[in-house]
């Protein structure tokens, strides 16, 4: 007979099942596509739980803004261009969805050189070894000129750069974020780090005119925000740290004059989480009102299906539903 005393078990209360709550219903599971269904199909399909209820909520959440015409404005981080996703962003842009895209430095360069060139993106290590990497004079000539003509001309980075590639009509200009947004009459902000981009290693290099212009573009941008209250989105995809910055001191400026920018959707995807992404865009912005999500994948998958899901539902074939205003995320739901 052991020496301590145990609890008597015997006088625990249950409940029944019946009148417990449950997070998760039957209805909320997967269904299982057949060979040959539609898009649409496949998206009901997705089950109704966690991110996948998420992901559903938050493209619905587009949906509303695109007819309500609010502003849905993407941040994105150089990988995005990289790994091809140009066209799918175009066409949101060609679609009425997107009313702003902002880009790091980087962007702007993979952007251009895929216009010029057809290709983009060098092998770091190897290059590096030599001190070649980034020692490209075309890339550095196209990039450093024009942001010396957009000092001149008082014209942010990313006005001035999709003007000239639209101008210059290379190969593949269709391809070019910047060139097409500019045709389109979109604002794209260039937001830049000095030191950070391979353009900045050239002598053609003007800190001052990529400052001036890069500026500009953060206060075209601190406009495109002040546009959110009630009902905006802003998608972040793969910026670690510069746009998320860029973004909480641009939402401190339209709050200060504007008084009210709140009740706005914001949702962050990137490989991995990360700190700033999450509290700066995800969790600060939507503490008076407003809803963040986040998604963890790859975004040659994600922004893809998102983008289906939202286009599918304007053309009128719905696969989006309305927002719930339940899930793993931050914030209220608007109003």
């Amino acid at each position: 007979m052991s020496r301590y005393p145990e609890i008597d078990i015997r006088k625990i209360k249950t409940v029944s099942i019946r009148m417990r709550k449950s997070k998760i219903r039957k209805e909320e599971a997967a269904g299982c596509v057949k060979p040959g269904s539609s898009f649409a199909e496949f998206w009901e399909s997705l089950p109704s739980i966690l991110a996948g209820k998420d992901l559903k909520d938050l493209a619905a959440r587009i949906v509303a803004a695109a007819n309500r015409g609010k502003p849905v404005l993407l941040l994105a981080g150089a990988h995005v261009i990289k790994v091809g996703l140009s066209p799918v962003i175009i066409r949101l842009m060609e679609e009425g969805v997107l009313k702003g895209i902002s880009l790091n430095g980087a962007g702007a360069i993979h952007d251009a050189e895929l216009a010029y060139f057809g290709h983009t993106s060098e092998d770091v290590a190897e290059a590096l070894r030599e001190g070649r990497f980034g020692m490209v004079k075309e890339t550095a000539d196209i990039l450093n000129h024009t942001v010396a003509d957009a000092r001149r001309e008082r014209l942010g980075f990313g006005e001035a750069l999709g003007r000239r590639i639209l101008a210059d009509g290379p190969p593949n200009a269709q391809l070019s974020i910047l060139a097409q947004a500019y045709r389109l009459y979109i604002p794209v902000t260039v937001h830049v780090a000095l030191g950070t981009d391979i353009v900045h290693q050239h002598p053609s290099a003007d800190g001052a005119a990529i400052g001036d212009a890069s500026l500009k573009d953060f206060r075209i941008f601190t406009e495109l925000v002040s546009g959110l209250h009630n009902g905006g989105v802003v998608l972040l995809f793969g910026s670690a740290v510069i746009l998320p910055e860029v973004f909480l001191k641009a939402l401190t400026v339209a709050r200060n004059i504007h008084k009210r920018v709140n009740r706005f959707t914001t949702a962050n995807f990137d490989m991995i989480r990360q700190y700033r992404p999450g509290v700066n865009v995800v969790e600060r912005p939507t503490r008076d009102g407003g809803v963040g999500y986040h998604f963890t994948g790859h975004h040659e998958i994600m922004l893809p299906l998102l983008a289906a899901a939202v286009l599918e539902a304007l053309a009128g074939r719905r696969p989006s539903r309305s927002p719930s205003g339940r899930g793993r995320r931050h914030g209220t739901p608007p109003e």
